[in-house]
């Protein structure tokens, strides 16, 4: 009796070369790069100047509103105050000794007025 080996034959399987993914930017980033800093004193002095209302008659609206403002923001309101913008609170942490939050402030788009603003025209 002759016997028959029959051989099972195994094909190597070769592994499939992939090329690497190629990292691609959807959208440049826009850094953010902080510019001067306006103080209350020279807000003051911009509004005295844009108005021509008196320093002294400037100051105290202008502490008030800003007191105004930070409560509203403090309290989580949304404001919408034009042309400075729609200012909305995105995020907001407790610090030791401070509040921050995270805000957006949403302007539409002017053209910069050459003469006097309404503001000066009306205390004229």
């Amino acid at each position: 009796m002759a016997r028959s080996t029959t051989r099972k034959t195994t094909t190597k399987k070769t592994p499939v070369k992939t090329a690497a993914p190629t990292a691609q930017v959807v959208s440049a980033a826009k850094p953010v790069v902080a510019g001067p800093m306006l103080k209350k004193k020279e807000l003051i002095e911009r509004v005295v100047e844009k108005s021509g209302i008196k320093k002294k008659d400037a100051k105290p609206v202008i502490e008030a509103m800003l007191d105004v403002l930070g409560t509203a923001i403090a309290s989580g309101e949304e404001l919408n105050l034009q042309p400075f913008g729609k200012v909305k609170v995105n995020r907001e942490k407790e610090m030791s000794g401070a509040k921050i939050f995270v805000c957006k402030i949403r302007q539409t788009k002017q053209t910069p007025s050459d003469g006097p603003s309404d503001l000066a025209k009306a205390a004229e």
